[in-house]
């Protein structure tokens, strides 16, 4: 029920409790009934199932499937060294793959148990009359739990006292300062507002932010002392909700393994394909079907599909990503979970949390009106916030502000603590929405009044104008007294003082006031009826949670990119429109919705205006996986980014969920699968540039390895048809794992070309064929096809057939090798290119070196059936190998020539 509606009493009625609290009998009996307060914890998987997770994608099962026939292959040929060891390494990536996978961290099970450390771990409760200290785990509804500064809130509370009780809810709703509580009721059509009556009612619509009658389990007492009967226990709780969610919430595939999935399933039926052509063609050559010509046809066939397969691309891949990992490590982003690697760099959507993300989370002084340094002083005597030796500010974060104003105009609180003590004073109440403290001076005594500006004004007879304060120095002996008579307060003064303070709030400023008053002797009482009045008024400071310095520069860098960013916080909306404004996120307040608002929306109606909606305020955790699982449904591949634990369900929801290192909860760093340890909303744009170039690598090496096995493919093909052996099966694995995968991990770490922040993020429906990568593999295979049986043919002239297979070896290597320096750009000339990739000509000298110590070393060419070339013979086949470069550049001019076209 939502007891946040109701009064007190009718509270205390339904949960069949009263002030004296539960008797320990009734406790005992509802907590065997219902069970603990404590959160349900994760199911964990084994090693086993985990293990067994990682072998159940399709391009793993591809190469599984490939490594049986090697070694059924292998059997039938008599134990065929070959293909047991390309049995074996294929067999040797998988299981690398899948260690690396079955080590990723359960993140919903750490998350879990992070919010049980979250969790108090002892409560003050009341029960038969009597006050005692139990384990938090043992709290039931119906109990009465007492609440003072330090605690922490042990389960959802409707609170039935306050005395200028104020509770840290950052973490669970996104508000930047402690919420000062009431008791009163709530009216469902008035966030916030007090009812003197029930209301009735299911929810009335009051998000969690606005339920200032309400503590929450995850919640930190600031200020004041409390107490309320405990609404809710456990999975109950709004805590409890949130690590539902995460629970619930399915862990998806990154785009990368979307992509590398549809081209499992494509290689698979190229493989099926290629088997069931050359096993027919077979059969037509040999012009009869029998056992002599079906197994012979079978095995070949079955040799060539295998062939068909980049044994090296799992592993090629695995190695950029793990570098990629390294890179960004560099530059403050943790990824926690491999693929996530390339997916900030196809990310078109951000929706970050803004309190700590894309502003500091401390509340500054910006503004003041008045003598700025009277203002600075009479607001730091009356606070609480303390100055340590190191210079760190302690206490309420509104008035750790004000220390901060004072420190920065030269005053110290310490010194003025120690140059006027405070001998009297009455605390903050949310009532009056005053604080009064009364200081000793050498004239005497003076009070400090400060608070709401309405409410200072109220107590307000005369005021100090600008410019008539005298001396403010800050050796002066006495902190505020005029050298010209104060002035009464007047309609022309007020008015222009209402006109300032509504200048600040149109901003989204938080606005303190502040007055004084001397006394010669200390009052007899100092309660608030009897000092609260005829005060001067000295001036007013605005202060906000300022946007992170770096901030706006990122979010530029965003929307010059083509990514949205989208701001969904726990503030109020007119501190968040203001942020957002202040960021470049919106131009028009059309663009900003509330919780509640999101609320009354329909599906459908949501689908239709979330491209118009970039900030969202006053959400609650299921409203935040709700904007995010929207954006996915529309194509969108989402970022969520965010620190505190009502961030936590939408952070594991997105596509890829960003955690912060320095001021994120440990629960949501457990379900992020990347954190910044430097809190920095500029780091994700580091990180999408460094992912888009992952990506664009990861494309080029696809491209490399299967234009390669497409032209090994074609090739065998065609000396099939044409009734000649062209390759051994050793000679394909070598090509595969040496001559290809050594150039293909050089080209994954290729720096980023020019302009690629420019670009628009890619689609989560692009293919991994998409953007002429099909026809790119298909046009280069053929290119080498046509140099490697053009070398074979001329050699086979003059130096007969084991001469011209090792021509059509070397070229076809060599060929592949140097096709590598072609892709390090897929659309540009690589001759214009202004990065440099060392690695490259390294991986070009090793397989040159490689390749010609299997020719030239008698051992070892005669294990490859081959002979050495004679010089001639190696500069023709060195010649036709480099011809790829010219091949390939000019085709990529004609297709930008066709692209101007367009």
């Amino acid at each position: 029920m939502a007891v946040y509606l109701k009064p007190t009493e009718t509270v205390l009625q339904e949960l069949d409790t009263n002030k004296a609290g539960l008797t320990r009998e009734e406790a005992a009996r509802r907590l065997v009934e219902n069970g603990g307060n404590e959160l349900a914890k994760a199911k964990k998987k084994g090693i086993p199932r985990r293990f067994l997770e990682q072998l159940i994608n399709p391009m793993v099962l591809v190469l599984i499937a490939a490594a049986a026939v090697s070694v059924v292959l292998a059997a039938l040929e008599g134990g065929n060294l070959h293909e047991y060891a390309e049995a074996g390494i294929i067999l040797v990536v998988v299981l690398l793959n899948s260690i690396l996978g079955v080590f990723q961290e359960n993140k919903a099970e750490k998350a879990i148990e992070a919010l049980q450390e979250m969790s108090a771990a002892t409560a003050k409760v009341r029960r038969g009359g009597d006050v005692a200290r139990i384990p938090a785990r043992e709290l039931v509804v119906g109990d009465i739990v007492l609440l003072e500064a330090g605690d922490a809130v042990p389960a959802d509370i409707r609170l039935l006292q306050c005395a200028s009780l104020q509770i840290e809810e950052a973490a669970l709703t996104g508000e930047s300062v402690p919420v000062g509580k009431i008791t009163s009721a709530l009216r469902g059509d008035d966030s916030g507002a007090a009812s003197d009556g029930d209301s009735g009612g299911d929810s009335g619509g009051v998000t969690l932010g606005d339920r200032r009658n309400m503590a929450y389990m995850g919640s930190d007492v600031t200020y004041g002392r409390g107490e309320g009967v405990v609404a809710a226990v456990g999975m109950d709780t709004e805590m409890g909700k949130i690590a539902g969610i995460i629970q619930s919430t399915a862990e998806g595939e990154t785009p990368l393994q979307r992509r590398l999935s549809q081209l499992s399933k494509i290689l698979s039926i190229l493989v099926l394909g290629i088997c069931a052509v050359i096993f027919v063609v077979q059969l037509i050559r040999a012009g009869e079907i029998s056992t002599d010509v079906i197994m012979p046809s079978f095995m070949l066939a079955v040799s060539l599909a295998v062939a068909a397969i980049p044994e090296g691309l799992a592993a090629v891949i695995t190695i950029v990503l793990s570098i990629g990992v390294t890179n960004m490590a560099k530059r403050n982003a943790i990824i926690r979970r491999l693929p996530a690697v390339e997916t900030l760099g196809c990310t078109q959507i951000i929706c970050s949390d803004k309190t700590g993300t894309l502003t500091q989370n401390k509340m500054t002084v910006v503004e003041s009106y008045g003598d700025e340094k009277l203002v600075a002083k009479a607001m730091a005597l009356c606070c609480d916030s303390q100055l340590s030796q190191d210079g760190e500010i302690m206490g309420d974060p509104t008035e750790n502000a004000l220390v901060a104003h004072a420190l920065a105009n030269g005053l110290d609180k310490n010194a003025l603590a120690d140059q006027f003590p405070r001998v009297a004073e009455a605390p903050f109440d949310s009532a009056r929405k005053l604080m009064s403290t009364i200081h000793k001076t050498p004239r005497g005594f003076v009070q400090f009044t400060k608070g709401a500006p309405e409410e200072v004004l109220r107590v307000c007879s005369h005021a100090l104008v600008e410019g008539n304060t005298g001396d403010t120095g800050g050796a002066a002996p006495v902190p505020m007294v005029p050298m010209a008579p104060m002035v009464p307060m007047s309609i022309g003064i007020l008015e222009k003082i209402d006109a300032q303070n509504m200048d600040y709030a149109n901003r989204a400023l938080r606005v303190l006031a502040c007055a004084y008053k001397e006394y010669d002797t200390l009052p007899v009482s100092c309660g608030p009826a009897d000092i609260e009045s005829g005060m001067t008024f000295v001036g007013l400071t605005a202060m906000i949670d300022p946007v992170r310095p770096e901030a706006k520069a990122a979010v530029d860098s965003c929307n010059s990119s083509g990514i949205k960013v989208v701001m969904i916080t726990g503030d109020h909306k007119d501190t968040a429109i203001a942020i957002a404004r202040d960021l470049g996120i919106i131009t028009s307040m059309d663009q900003a919705i509330t919780g509640r608002e999101l609320e009354k929306l329909s599906d459908d109606e949501f689908e239709d205006r979330i491209e118009n909606i970039f900030v969202y305020a006053r959400v609650q955790p299921d409203h935040k996986v709700r904007i995010v699982n929207m954006w996915k449904h529309k194509g969108y591949i989402t970022a969520m980014t965010g620190d505190g634990v009502n961030d936590a369900p939408a952070i594991k929801s997105g596509d890829i969920g960003v955690g912060m290192g320095i001021t994120g909860t440990d629960v949501t760093k457990n379900v992020a699968d990347m954190v910044l340890s430097d809190d920095n909303f500029a780091t994700i744009v580091a990180a999408v540039e460094e992912g888009r170039r992952i990506y664009e690598n990861i494309k080029k090496t696809i491209q490399f390895l299967l234009s390669s096995n497409a032209s090994e493919v074609l090739s065998i093909f065609i000396a099939i048809l044409m009734g000649f052996e062209l390759f051994l099966p050793i000679h394909l694995l070598y090509i595969n794992l040496i001559t290809d995968s050594i150039p293909a991990i050089a080209l994954g770490m290729d720096p980023a070309e020019s302009g690629i922040m420019e670009q628009p993020p890619r689609g989560r429906k692009e293919g991994i064929f998409s953007d002429g990568l099909g026809f790119d593999t298909l046009y280069q295979g053929v290119l080498i096809t046509i140099l490697t049986l053009a070398a074979y043919f001329i050699v086979d002239i003059w130096e007969g057939h084991t001469a011209a297979m090792t021509a059509a070896f070397y070229t076809m290597s060599m060929s592949e090798v140097f096709h590598a320096v072609n892709l390090r750009s897929r659309k540009q000339n690589i001759f214009t290119l202004k990065t440099t990739n060392k690695l490259m000509w390294g991986a070009i000298g090793l397989s040159l070196v490689l390749t010609l110590t299997v020719i030239y070393v008698p051992a070892l060419a005669d294990v490859f059936s081959l002979q050495a070339l004679t010089l001639a013979d190696l500069a023709l086949t060195t010649g036709l190998s480099l011809t790829i470069i010219p091949m390939v550049e000019a085709v990529k001019a004609i297709l930008r020539w066709v692209r101007r076209l367009r």
